[in-house]
């Protein structure tokens, strides 16, 4: 049997990336908030991006498998958090004079 989706949630999610992106861009360019709350406003619509890739792209709560989509995605941020941290710590350590 074959399904048919609709290409409706994909058009809804491209639209909000769309504007999370000009968000961020506007942010960046044209506001006058100090550097600090650009980089908390720029950070936030980082995370609403990823979850409306999650949810409208990767269908994150449409599968059978969520459990083991779950753990995939929470290992993944794990490693990526991993190595952010571990180059921030290089960074910090290797600027200091001996």
């Amino acid at each position: 049997m074959e399904q048919h989706h609709s290409a409706k949630p994909h058009i809804v999610g491209y639209i909000f990336s769309l504007i999370l992106t000009v968000l961020a861009f506007v942010d960046m360019l044209y506001t006058r908030l100090p550097m600090s709350m650009k980089i908390t406003v720029l950070l936030i619509l980082a995370v609403l991006q990823f979850l409306v890739q999650l949810i409208y792209f990767m269908h994150i709560w449409e599968s059978k498998e969520r459990a083991y989509q779950v753990i995939s995605i929470a290992y993944g941020i794990f490693v990526a958090i991993s190595i952010v941290a571990g180059s921030i710590w290089i960074m910090i350590y290797n600027t200091m004079p001996m």
